[in-house]
């Protein structure tokens, strides 16, 4: 089972959130069909998602979005996580693979390349999201995610992300954030970082190590104390659903989708969160409503009654038409 600890070191002045996701890392690479270097990218990415959420987010109804947004082959990362402890996420080329970097690792900085990463706070069901992005530092995402902590939440910490696969399935996959408290004394501080530099690869202590064992070895000398009663389970977990499949094939025109069911009989829908497929029959596809307004030029759907308004009055179409929609 993949679970998330929280406790305190240093007598409350370094807080400390750590996750064995392992099994949920390892559905999401099978669901992909990711290569190693795709999955330790998703992997990483899933994971720091799922410890970013219990650092920015309070209430459990919020989701906290991780986006990488680069230049290389892979063609960006993405993970959506929650308090509740439910994940998703995917990489735009799962099938993509490189070489090695020169030590041996897999080279998910080459796979992920320069650009941007984004964190989005969606606070559901009320307020707009609140986006704040920096530059990728390097692609390894432990470095990335410990800059933007950094940067735009003005809070030090330490991040260690890790995957490890094994004939292609990921065997040891996990996180940890330990981060500095406004009352942190510059001594606990100093030994953190000693620990830090003297524990080595998460996935390495994870082989022989349990995660509240890896907890008490980062936390040598700083009294760790274990907040989490019982540990919280964490699971890959999507919110795609027959619902949605149908409300994308909308998108398509009534005649489109005439065509679909004439050549096969009905339509595929496949979630890219999660990989799975739908099959709409027919008689589904039917039953979109046909209560809706789109361009004349370039037939985009502007309206469709009983859904939210798409675009507004006035507004210009992709194709620069101006939309005029119903009072």
């Amino acid at each position: 089972m993949s679970y998330l600890l929280r406790g305190l070191a240093a007598n409350g002045g370094i807080r400390v959130i750590a996750a064995d996701t392992t099994e949920l890392v390892e559905e999401a690479r099978a669901r992909h069909d990711a290569t190693p270097t795709a999955a330790a990218a998703l992997g990483r990415t899933l994971t720091g998602g799922l410890l970013l959420s219990h650092v920015l987010l309070k209430n459990p109804q919020d989701r906290l979005t991780l986006r990488f947004r680069g230049d290389g082959p892979l063609g960006g990362v993405i993970a959506d996580a929650g308090l509740d402890g439910s994940v998703r996420g995917y990489a735009a080329k799962p099938w993509v693979s490189l070489e090695p970097r020169d030590d041996g690792k897999l080279n998910v900085g080459g796979a992920i390349g320069k650009g941007d990463l984004e964190v989005i706070r969606s606070h559901a069901p009320y307020g707009d999201p609140y986006s704040s992005s920096v530059k990728i530092v390097n692609g390894e995402v432990a470095e990335d995610i410990t800059m933007f902590l950094a940067q735009s939440e003005q809070i030090g910490s330490a991040v260690l992300l890790g995957v490890y696969l094994e004939g292609g399935k990921v065997v040891r996959s996990g996180g940890v954030i330990l981060q500095a408290l406004p009352d942190a004394e510059e001594g606990a501080l100093a030994l953190l970082e000693a620990n830090i530099k003297a524990f080595g690869q998460l996935t390495d202590a994870m082989a022989t190590m349990s995660l509240i064992e890896i907890l008490h070895e980062l936390c040598w000398g700083l009294e760790f104390e274990l907040l989490t009663k019982d540990a919280l389970p964490l699971k890959f977990s999507c919110r795609c659903s027959d619902e949605k499949a149908l409300d994308a094939l909308a998108y398509f025109t009534p005649a489109e989708r005439e065509e679909m069911i004439e050549q096969d009989g009905g339509a595929e829908a496949v979630c890219h969160w999660c990989n799975e497929k739908r099959w709409m029959s027919a008689e589904q596809i039917r039953s979109i409503p046909q209560d809706e307004i789109r361009c004349p030029d370039c037939q985009t759907l502007w309206y469709r009654e009983g859904q939210a308004t798409m675009i507004r009055e006035q507004e210009k179409c992709a194709c620069g038409r101006a939309v005029t929609l119903p009072a």
